[in-house]
């Protein structure tokens, strides 16, 4: 029988393992168990955190709304909701831009909305 040499592929995944634990603390970069826990639990953060952003960028486009119509007398929910029912098909995305980069539109806007 011929010697055969073994170990080839789960060298190679052990060596994939360690790449994306490059750079964690201590013993997580460098041992196959604990490396492989990390990896999946920093798989899991990520997932979540991508799901926090959108959680968190909404949060902030309400806050800048809601703060740049107080000046005309108006509250954020009834702002939104006048804006519905005006058919004004802007999310809350571009009205924080707009708020930001470009107030005389949004100021437009708002007179648009109280108008309706």
């Amino acid at each position: 029988m011929p010697r055969v040499k073994r170990g080839l592929v789960s060298k190679r995944r052990h060596n994939k393992l360690l790449k994306l634990a490059e750079g964690y603390r201590g013993s997580r970069s460098s041992l196959i168990r604990t490396a492989k826990a990390a990896v999946l639990h920093s798989g899991q953060y990520a997932f979540q955190g991508r799901k926090n952003r959108k959680r968190d960028f909404r949060t902030l486009w309400i806050t800048r709304i809601s703060e740049a119509v107080k000046p005309y007398a108006i509250s954020y929910s009834v702002f939104v909701n006048k804006l519905h029912k005006a058919h004004v098909a802007l999310d809350r995305k571009s009205l924080a831009d707009l708020v930001t980069n470009d107030p005389e539109s949004f100021k437009h806007v708002v007179e648009m909305v109280k108008k309706a």
